[in-house]
């Protein structure tokens, strides 16, 4: 790439550079990818299951706490990991001798049962092999998914130690090559996007010159961005997206490109309460799985749009614009109140001028303007003149 084509994405650069800075200077920063031995994961099990045959000894129904994964009383922030569950988080009773809990009990049991074997035979599977081992138990898939969950929290250790691993639903594409853990070489430089690894952790011998990372919130919007040639055009750069809320395996993804590259990482997300929470949920995780904050967290996501702000300045069409629905203020009043706007004054401003304007617009309301105005003049502008905030 020659230096005309460098030189009008120098602020992306340079904040490259202030980023490498930033980790340098945390002495207490490390990677998300310290591992969970075996031993220590059976050790837990086997502490659990004693202290079922422990009660069971006395005549006492075993009873298994839970920490309690759906309060915000639970949860403390920290900007440089985000949302994190605190030491002393209240619990819920998961009780053998109570027909409201019994199925839960069970369930646990046997998937504890599984994760056992799984990590003492070095052997993996997949939430969904498990929910079809034994569909009468579980019943529905979320519910394995729910208690998979639980299981880590419970056993303080990180999900990718249990041994089962989730399907991935996000893609990604751009100036990225690596190798899975069976060997296989991904390139992801190719017109056709690749779906982001179900084994994370596996994931080793990264090479990548791109310069920044574009989470897209849609997928329409991250095909669109594909079939427009967005990765040639704004060239090093890597794209991925979690199509929609994103799963575990796009938060882990974009972590370790954090964890290997620290290159900036922009965020373009729905200007409305919904994009606006998972750009939020990569960048400062979610209440739900704020025990693995410290791996999945990125507080460096940066949001480059779209903006409430960039309706006005940009004069979008009236007739694209919709209206806030009541769904829409009360999300919006909720992430007004989120501790973490204390830090991000821009960020408030920018939910503030929503909150007084009641209108919403999608990425792709862009389009009216001209229809290859998002790839062709808003993403590179933005990028050009340090539109992130």
């Amino acid at each position: 790439m020659n230096s005309a084509s460098v030189e009008p994405f120098s602020d992306v650069d340079k904040l490259h550079i202030d980023l490498k800075h930033s980790v340098e200077a945390m002495t207490d920063w490390q990677p998300a990818e310290g591992e969970t031995s075996a031993r220590h994961v059976l050790e837990r099990i086997e502490s659990v299951i004693l202290g079922i045959v422990t009660s069971l000894s006395k005549d006492e129904a075993p009873v298994l706490l839970l920490p309690n994964r759906s309060s915000w009383t639970n949860v403390s922030f920290d900007s440089s990991v985000g949302l994190q569950m605190t030491s002393e988080s209240s619990v819920t009773s998961v009780r053998c001798d109570c027909a409201s809990s019994v199925t839960k009990f069970a369930q646990l049991l046997k998937i504890l049962s599984v994760i056992y074997k799984l990590v003492q035979s070095d052997s993996f599977a997949t939430k969904r092999d498990i929910f079809y081992n034994n569909t009468r138990l579980f019943g529905s898939q979320t519910s394995v998914d729910t208690i998979v969950d639980d299981i880590s929290c419970l056993l303080k250790v990180p999900r990718r130690a249990l041994h089962v691993l989730a399907t991935s639903k996000g893609f990604i594409s751009g100036d990225l090559c690596y190798m899975e853990s069976d060997g296989t070489r991904i390139s992801c430089s190719s017109s056709q996007a690749v779906a982001v690894s179900s084994n994370i952790s596996g994931i080793r011998n990264i090479v990548s010159c791109a310069r920044f990372v574009l989470i897209v919130e849609k997928d329409a919007t991250f095909q669109r961005l594909l079939d427009d040639d967005f990765c040639a055009k704004l060239s090093p750069c890597i794209m991925i997206t979690g199509k929609g809320v994103p799963d575990l395996n796009s938060r882990l993804m974009v972590r370790k490109l954090w964890d290997t590259l620290h290159i900036p990482i922009f965020a373009l997300v729905d200007a409305d309460p919904h994009g606006i929470e998972i750009m939020s949920i990569y960048k400062y995780g979610s209440v739900a799985m704020s025990f693995e904050a410290h791996s999945l967290t990125v507080p460096s996501v940066m949001w480059l749009g779209l903006l409430p702000s960039d309706l006005q300045r940009l004069r979008v069409p009236q007739d694209v614009l919709l209206p806030l629905t009541k769904t829409d203020e009360c999300k919006l009043a909720s992430l007004l109140k989120r501790p973490y706007l204390s830090s991000q004054p821009q960020w408030k401003r920018e939910m503030e001028l929503m909150q007084q304007t009641q209108v919403k617009a999608e990425i792709q309301s862009l389009s009216a303007i001209a229809p290859d105005f998002l790839t062709n003049i808003y993403l590179p502008n933005k990028l050009r003149y340090k539109g992130w905030i």
